[in-house]
């Protein structure tokens, strides 16, 4: 590679896009008010984003 002047290419470092919080629609209310304890099963669904940079590491 080196005689002929080739290289292979860098990949692109993954940066995860988010949500834009600059917006003017309407926000969702927060329905559950931090109570996630549910009465029954599939009544309360939750999410988890663990990609997202954080200070803890």
């Amino acid at each position: 590679m080196r005689r002929h002047g080739i290289r292979a290419l860098a990949g692109r470092r993954f940066r995860p896009c988010t949500t834009d919080s600059r917006h003017d629609l309407p926000i969702a209310p927060n329905l559950l008010k931090q109570d996630v304890s549910a009465a029954r099963p599939d009544t309360v669904w939750l999410a988890d984003i663990p990609y997202l940079p954080t200070a803890e590491g």
